[in-house]
């Protein structure tokens, strides 16, 4: 009888140890309706946790889609940045107004770059809540019950969403730098991929895929704007500095065994929300800081390349002290949670249509006080690695992209190199 009292309890222990947590969420980074699934849980008996391979935020309500994309399969291709043995994703109907209704979700590896069709072997269709059909309220996400799937490292998965009726306003990503696809009726399973005959240049409503991992420790969150997004990165390549960094980690002897997951949006500011529906902008940092990076899993440490904008872009920021204020604000976020923070100082863009010397002179002074080390715990210096020994207010014309604003391909590997790998790991923040 003691034998199987004591069996009875070791199952018990196992089944929870390996079960795994999902529900319908609000957008603030909180979970509730939480439940417990241990059905197809991709959680091993061996230790292991939840870390994020790769994020989007959620930018604004894509122009022209009032019913969305209804009797539609929309097939999103993302590039992971570290693998697993099980996964889950997370879906967003944040800018929709009415209830988004999925039916048929799948996850897959494609099998070629950029490519529609999936490996063999690879389909999975995903549950909610061990539901095939999920309703998402607006300004609300869901996060699937987690598969049994081998994710490699710097692979693209096929994310498959099918939603039969319409659900207004799409939530998406505009400038995913990647082709995704469309295909008409439900398609969610078909793994030739001949159906998705309709490329799109768009995330849409899919806003982060995390793996069950016991190699990788924890996650790098880059809070950012459109040189983050990767906005003149080369399509399809994986060429942010996120991904050079990302790449940096996997292959560096004592580098941190850490993802990356990008927090850009283009045209993003420290302290001015952009409007509700425009594919720019985006909340602010101060809005979207706990959404697109504090609530991300496996978060260990936060990079900020933010500011520039708030010099650039109306209504102007004049002063410096406020910017400054602001960064420091998204400091004092991330350390209530225990996270580290990196802050990037903030780039050249002499040449650029939005150029004038006062605001020059504005981002200077704002990278006098990031360099001082009175704003983060440490410090990676982009504007260095970038500007033109020459000419210091403009970047180096080997790593312009031909805007004077955004950097190349290869000024986005150079700000990747310029950030001291030992600066990402530590244990509490030096302040609070």
């Amino acid at each position: 009888m003691g034998y199987a009292l004591l069996a009875g309890l070791a199952a018990i222990v196992v089944l929870v140890s390996t079960a795994v947590f999902i529900g319908v969420g609000s957008e603030d980074g909180s979970l509730d309706g939480l439940t417990q699934s241990t059905g197809d849980s991709a959680a091993p008996a061996s230790s292991g946790n939840w870390v994020g391979t790769w994020s989007a935020p959620a930018v604004a309500a894509e122009p022209n889609t009032r019913d969305g994309y209804h009797r539609m399969s929309i097939r999103n291709v993302v590039h992971t940045s570290v693998g697993g043995s099980g996964a889950r994703i997370t879906l967003s109907n944040l800018y929709g107004t009415k209830p988004l209704v999925v039916t048929h979700a799948t996850l897959a590896l494609a099998a070629a770059p950029s490519n529609p069709t999936a490996a063999t072997g690879t389909m999975r269709r995903l549950t909610f809540n061990n539901s095939r059909t999920v309703t998402i309220p607006p300004g609300r996400k869901a996060t699937s019950d987690a598969v049994r799937l081998n994710v490699p490292h710097a692979a693209d998965l096929l994310v498959t969403t099918y939603s039969p009726r319409p659900s207004g306003p799409v939530t998406y990503h505009p400038y995913a730098r990647q082709t995704s696809y469309v295909a008409q009726g439900d398609k969610a399973d078909e793994t030739s991929g001949t159906a998705f005959t309709q490329q799109s240049p768009y995330w849409r409503y899919l806003t982060a895929v995390d793996v069950w991992t016991h190699q990788t420790q924890g996650a790098v969150a880059v809070l950012g704007d459109s040189i983050t997004d990767g906005i003149t990165s080369s399509p399809g390549a994986n060429r942010r500095w996120t991904d050079f960094l990302a790449e940096r980690l996997r292959t560096e002897r004592n580098a941190p065994r850490y993802s990356v997951l990008n927090g850009g949006i283009s045209g993003n500011r420290v302290l001015v929300d952009g409007p509700r529906y425009s594919p720019n902008n985006g909340p602010s940092g101060l809005t979207r800081m706990q959404r697109d990076v504090l609530s991300r899993a496996g978060v260990r440490t936060v990079v900020v390349e933010m500011g520039l904008n708030d010099i650039i872009k109306p209504p102007r920021q004049n002063n410096p002290d406020r910017i400054v204020d602001g960064l420091r604000q998204l400091v004092k976020y991330a350390h209530a949670r225990n996270m580290r923070v990196v802050g990037g100082t903030l780039t050249p863009f002499g040449g650029h249509r939005g150029y004038e010397r006062r605001l020059d002179v504005i981002r200077q002074r704002v990278n006098e006080q990031i360099r001082s080390g009175k704003v983060y715990d440490s410090v990676v210096d982009f504007d260095a690695a970038l500007r033109d020994p020459a000419d210091p207010s403009r970047l180096r014309p080997a790593y312009d992209s031909g805007d004077h604003l955004h950097p190349s391909d290869n000024g986005f590997r150079a700000m990747a190199e310029a950030l001291d790998l030992k600066l990402l790991k530590g244990s509490s923040p030096a302040r609070t």
